[in-house]
């Protein structure tokens, strides 16, 4: 079995357990934060894929991070491919997680950057603008960034909208 089908077996397997459990959109996004998180934080990706560090620490990890902040399914498939040593592989279940979402809900997902978080209001304004400017359906992930000083940048794709604030001043920037 490749990376690639072992990374799409799992993203299945959270799909179905989650989909059952009616808990998609929650393990969806608690799955997604989690594997930015772990992609952004050398300490957590070393912690939880380090060979050398024990399996109980490493399950130890996501228990304090996960338990009792996420749902269940969400905690346990975490644990699960942590366990497996697969944690390398989060980012991309996640990802492939969040396509077949977003394929069953007929949109595109949008992973926009911004300097704090979005409430639901806002990501509601930012997805609805995204989904004029395609003409797609659109789903927003927000990730915080604080390198992000203002503005959002979003992701569609290959398509990249900057409308941060640095983005605007180099512009203008070029104007004068």
């Amino acid at each position: 079995m490749t990376d690639q089908d072992r990374v799409e077996a799992y993203a299945t397997a959270i799909f179905e357990t989650a989909e059952a459990e009616g808990a998609l959109d929650a393990v969806e996004d608690e799955l997604f934060r989690f594997a930015r998180v772990l992609e952004g934080s050398d300490d957590l990706r070393m912690a939880l894929t380090d060979a050398a560090t024990p399996i109980e620490r490493r399950m130890a990890v996501v228990e304090q991070l996960l338990g009792g902040r996420a749902h269940q399914v969400t905690a346990s498939f975490v644990l699960f491919v942590v366990g497996a040593g697969r944690a390398r592989d989060l980012p991309a279940i996640a990802d492939a997680l969040v396509g077949k979402a977003a394929s069953q809900r007929e949109s595109a997902i949008a992973e926009v950057r911004s300097a704090i978080a979005l409430d639901d209001a806002q990501q509601e304004r930012v997805a609805q603008a995204l989904s004029n400017a395609t003409g797609q359906q659109i789903s927003v992930k927000v990730v915080v960034d604080p390198t992000v000083m203002g503005g959002l940048v979003a992701r569609i794709g290959d398509t990249v909208i900057d409308g941060t604030v640095r983005h605007r001043l180099e512009e203008l920037k070029e104007r004068i």
